[in-house]
């Protein structure tokens, strides 16, 4: 049954910008270039460069529309990459993301470097329109100058224009007020480019600029408080990356808890994770899926070995759940399951559908289907993402050169609110698991968000 993909994720959901009006703004003058010397000097390897910096910030996953199907039942149709499109839900309803190409009429053309750097750095598109904080602008504002030249370049002369209108955001009053997101900005977003720390070596500094800045890992990871904003940007605030909710899926804790962290996770396996979604028997799920295919397995060696080392650099915090595989609690279920012999609720579910996969002590298939045992998902604080994926299904990612992508079936139709807490409960609280259990109302409030 559970053939999930369990892992965690490094941005386990999707950070989106509205559509903004294509309009130009005044000359530009930033570090000594202007948009016009930007624009000339558009040699190959800095379109290349930038190219590079547009996945490792996953651009095109925010800025895609997913496939279209015309008619119903028909091949899906890949929708223009940067085109715009993607609606994402947030607390204050479905915010899409902008056309990003350069078109001059739909999109960025007619933006001069200036422009550029004043959206992703602070949130003003031109003409003082101000962009809602599911943009990730709070960590773009760490992004270099020389990275911020390389991705104008690129998108300016290595981007094809698509001149297709995305849709326009329209958020309920009072959230339609963007004036008064200068507040909001005010009192939430950093400022600054991102400063190498003098003790630490390259690869922790190049690690935490990636992490913090292009790869906007916080703004899924870290939490958020009531003004949705993200409660830090960097490993100085104590709430950072230790998990967040949204749209339903639970991006876990990256920091080094041994229970639901990367504490038992070694770097070699996130770096293979990030690669590929698959890492020490850990396989990603949700929308951290797409950020796999779309951005992480591009990054080179050494980048994905330096958000590797950052990542387990960072001390355990916002501890939850436990794992001991050598309990004896934990051997005899083992032991119980291959009899059959087991009684607590939710076993039986477990036996009947999703041991063939997940095996009876919980180990899973390397490369196939993600062990439960132990597993930092597993035993998170918040079960949403278990429900979901127990609702829906799930799929590991497709990458160059990775594992085989399967799929796992949806169980809506097959257990009730009562079964899925059970079975949950079961696998949260097995092998030598330790995590709080699962209810029946946090099951129903799932579906319900689902509308499943």
């Amino acid at each position: 049954m559970m053939a999930w993909a369990l892992g965690f994720g490094l941005t386990g959901g999707r950070a989106a910008s509205e559509a903004t009006p294509a309009t130009g703004g005044s000359p530009p003058a930033v570090a000594g270039r202007t948009a016009d010397s930007a624009a000339s000097n558009a040699d190959p390897a800095e379109i290349a460069r930038g190219a590079y910096l547009a996945k490792a910030a996953d651009c095109a996953g925010c800025h895609t529309a997913p496939p279209r199907v015309t008619p119903p039942g028909a091949t899906p149709v890949a929708s223009p990459s940067f085109a715009g499109g993607l609606g994402m839900a947030t607390p204050f309803g479905v915010i899409y993301s902008s056309n990003i190409t350069p078109d001059p009429r739909t999109g960025i053309g007619r933006y001069s470097y200036d422009d550029f750097v004043r959206v992703l750095r602070d949130g003003i598109a031109p003409g003082g329109t101000r962009l809602y904080p599911a943009m990730p602008y709070p960590s773009f504002a760490k992004i270099s100058d020389d990275d911020l030249h390389a991705l104008y370049t690129y998108f300016m002369h290595g981007v094809k224009p698509v001149g297709t209108p995305a849709p326009q955001t329209r958020l309920p009053f009072p959230f339609n007020q963007r004036w008064a997101l200068m507040f909001w900005d005010w009192m939430f977003t950093p400022s600054g480019v991102f400063k190498p720390e003098a003790g630490r070596d390259a690869q922790w500094n190049r690690g935490a600029y990636l992490v913090q800045s292009l790869g906007h890992c916080g703004a899924c990871h870290t939490p958020r408080g009531p003004a949705y904003e993200e409660r830090g940007y960097s490993e100085s605030s104590t709430a950072y990356l230790t998990g967040g909710t949204n749209d339903h899926w639970f991006a876990p804790n990256l920091t080094g808890d041994p229970g639901s962290g990367l504490g038992r996770t070694s770097a070699t396996d996130i770096a293979a994770f990030l690669k590929h979604g698959h890492g020490g028997g850990l396989i990603t799920f949700g929308s951290m899926v797409q950020v796999v295919e779309d951005s992480t397995q591009y990054l080179n060696d050494d980048d994905l070995g330096a958000i590797a080392a950052y990542l387990k650099s960072l001390p355990p915090r916002a501890a939850s759940g436990r794992f001991d595989a050598q309990s004896r609690a934990a051997l005899q279920t083992v032991q119980a399951l291959k009899t059959g012999d087991v009684e607590r609720p939710g076993a039986g579910i477990y036996a009947t559908y999703c041991a063939r996969c997940h095996q009876v002590d919980g180990a899973g298939v390397l490369h196939k289907y993600p062990r439960l045992a132990g597993n930092p998902a597993v035993l998170s604080p918040s079960a949403t993402s278990l429900v979901r994926l127990l609702v829906e299904g799930g799929g590991s990612p497709q990458t160059d050169g990775g594992p085989e992508a399967r799929k796992m079936p949806s169980f809506a139709g097959k257990l009730n609110d009562t079964e899925m807490a059970h079975v949950l409960t079961f696998v949260r609280n097995t092998w030598g698991n330790a995590a709080s259990p699962v209810t029946q109302h946090d099951v129903s409030s799932v579906r319900a968000a689902l509308h499943k």
